[in-house]
């Protein structure tokens, strides 16, 4: 059973994000703020959950936190100030938007820049450890998932129904034949081989 709380007695928001590994389309991240003494044992790391599973979960997330939100940070932003600082930019535009306010933030990995003077605290594989961040890393995915659907519809050459924008083979293969689509990050190595220079589809 994951914990409910790392800052006991202060309302707290767990922040974690999908899509930073991804050669194309945003990166999203999600903060949740839970009820202190929340229990539910089906809320674990998304990477854990099957696809049903993690939707599911979405909704009982949605309809048993406190407060929620999504961030997103798109493609040219993630260019221009890298994706480490992309990420937590869009962790902070969660935690922007949550319509209450935490006190203390929770996040995982082990990089993050303070929020609006709040303690926090990096946890490595927080998703597996805390109910909150569990339940950010299903939101972010999710919601960062039916995102990459959406632009499947538009550019299907590319596969993105089923790698979601990941590094697969047929992923590069396609960027070899095709070019690279506007939602492609500029300054990744998308071809996997050391080079940049890549002709951009309008």
């Amino acid at each position: 059973m994951l914990a409910s709380h790392y800052y006991k007695g202060l309302i707290e928001a767990g922040c974690d994000e999908a899509g930073r590994g991804c050669l194309a389309g945003a990166v999203y991240a999600a903060a949740v703020i839970l009820p202190e003494d929340y229990t539910n044992p089906l809320l674990n790391d998304s990477k854990q959950l099957s696809e049903k599973r993690r939707y599911e979960l979405r909704a009982i997330v949605e309809h048993d936190a406190l407060a929620w939100a999504v961030g997103i940070v798109e493609p040219d932003e993630i260019d221009r100030i890298n994706i480490l600082n992309a990420s937590i930019l869009a962790m902070h535009r969660a935690l922007d938007q949550l319509t209450l306010r935490p006190q203390a933030v929770i996040v995982d990995g082990n990089r993050f820049k303070p929020y609006q003077g709040l303690p926090s605290t990096t946890i490595v594989k927080g998703d597996g450890k805390y109910l909150s961040i569990a339940a950010a890393s299903i939101l972010a995915k999710t919601y960062r998932d039916d995102y990459m659907l959406g632009l499947a519809s538009e550019y299907p050459m590319y596969d993105w129904a089923q790698n979601k924008g990941y590094p697969t083979m047929k992923h590069r293969e396609a960027i070899r034949l095709h070019g690279a689509s506007p939602y492609h990050r500029k300054s990744y190595n998308l071809l996997g081989d050391g080079q940049l220079s890549l002709q951009f589809a309008d």
